[in-house]
């Protein structure tokens, strides 16, 4: 495949330099795979609302265009779609543009649909998580065609149908990249660990309260929680009201590789959230070698290590009985790569060609 030309990712936001490894991690970690494994493409993202700058830079032979959004009100908003139309003619002209990727069917997602119109090139809009779900006014606005629509995952794909009656017409899961790990340890010493934002979607008051309920049995529990986030005070209060200072200990933000390094440490993944489009921490944690707990099932199709709940209760009785046995092999399990997740999105755009229309 000649994948040579200029792609085009719109988001809306984007790490502020190669130090920002926290920010999107997923979405990060895809535009930085896809440019060192096709380095004929020439990458530019422009960033809607962050970084908070109107700076441009480079970041792992990307260019990135950021358009100081802030997520502020209307005008400001329709300032940032100007801005962001303008470049992209400027874009057009000065390179062979070969497509454009919105993430998120959101404000991206409208003005990639009109600049591939305007442009007559290939647009995909790539449905991450909330997106799918009810109240989202932009998919009325986009009014986007199924053949569009990447899915990240079945449940995801599912959930759009169900709320909008639009099947989305490709499914590409999020891959990992395993040149990120480590060699797996002889050891584990972290027994529990959760990883993502501290917000109440994500329900860390639940992963306190069951390991509360557990730590009378297993006195010497030791668990971790890596992020940060709204939510990081309440849940250190929480910790300390219910004696567990010596149980729990949240983390706060750290770099994407330390989080992966701890991740090889800890037996078990206790993820709480309520939603998600898929989780890559789960993923990660499963080629980690980690035991994976859920209330999510992103594919229609069961990952080995992982294991879906459906209540509290049924994530606390399964957390206790795996405690109780003494694993001694841990098994990397590798669900998608993110190479073949980089090669699925832009194989899409060198299949069939665009007719300009007249």
């Amino acid at each position: 495949m000649n994948s040579d030309g200029t792609l085009v990712i719109l988001m809306p936001g984007f790490p502020k330099d190669e130090a920002d490894s926290s920010c999107l991690p997923f979405p990060q970690l895809f535009v930085k795979n896809l440019a060192a494994q096709n380095p004929a493409l020439n990458v530019i993202v422009l960033a809607f609302q962050y970084p908070h700058s109107l700076q441009p830079y480079h970041w792992h032979n990307v260019t990135v265009y950021p358009f100081n959004g802030r997520n502020k009100g209307k005008l400001n908003r329709l300032l940032v779609w100007n801005a962001v139309w303008v470049k992209l003619k400027q874009i057009k002209r000065e390179h062979k543009l070969v497509g454009i990727l919105s993430f998120w069917l959101g404000e991206c997602a409208l003005i990639g649909k009109y600049a591939s119109k305007k442009f007559a090139v290939k647009h995909f809009t790539w449905l991450q998580g909330q997106d799918a779900r009810q109240n989202n006014r932009f998919v009325q606005l986009v009014k986007p065609e199924a053949e569009d629509i990447i899915a990240l995952s079945d449940s995801l794909s599912d959930e759009l149908y169900n709320n909008y009656g639009i099947h989305p017409g490709i499914v590409i899961p999020s891959g990992i990249d395993e040149t990120m790990f480590d060699v797996l340890p002889s050891a584990r010493t972290i027994d529990v660990m959760g990883a993502g934002s501290l917000i109440s979607l994500k329900r860390y008051d639940m992963f306190i309260r069951i390991i509360s309920k557990l730590a009378a049995r297993f006195p010497e529990l030791n668990c971790i929680i890596c992020g940060d986030g709204p939510e990081r005070e309440h849940l250190q209060r929480l910790i300390n009201e219910n004696g567990l200072a010596n149980n729990i200990r949240l983390t706060g933000s750290l770099p994407h590789k330390n989080v992966l390094s701890l991740m090889q440490s800890s037996r078990i993944f206790l993820h709480t959230s309520s939603y998600e489009g898929f989780s890559t921490v789960c993923n990660e944690a499963l080629y980690a070698g980690a035991t994976v707990i859920t209330f999510c099932k992103p594919m229609h199709v069961d990952f080995k290590q992982q294991h879906i709940v459906s209540s509290e209760y049924e994530m606390e009785v399964l957390l206790c009985k795996l405690l109780q046995k003494k694993k001694e092999v841990y098994e990397r399990v590798l669900t998608y790569s993110m190479k073949n997740t980089c090669k699925q999105v832009l194989d899409l755009y060198w299949t069939v060609p665009v007719v300009e229309s007249r």
